[in-house]
């Protein structure tokens, strides 16, 4: 009973991670998009050329890189937990 209430614990608290780095990872990628715009000298619609550049983060290898968040973790509490218990 005491691994279930630790998985359930553990997958709350990381999903909160989870959720927290997602914002943050947005957040960083539209500010970069808003100084590219400024810096390539304002070319058209501010909203638009940041939404496309949203789109393409959307699709992007880093923000799938953000679900090592769940596999790091569960990796390591279980080969602590074969070690400490069957070795």
């Amino acid at each position: 009973m005491g691994y279930i209430r630790l998985a359930i614990l553990g997958l709350v608290g990381l999903t909160v991670v989870y959720v927290l780095v997602s914002l943050y990872s947005a957040s960083v990628r539209r500010e970069r998009l808003e100084d590219r715009w400024e810096a390539e000298g304002r070319p058209g619609d501010r909203d638009a050329y940041v939404e496309r550049g949203m789109q393409a983060y959307r699709k992007s290898f880093r923000r799938k890189l953000i679900v090592l968040v769940y596999v790091i973790p569960i990796i390591a509490v279980t080969v602590l937990v074969y070690l400490l218990n069957f070795t």
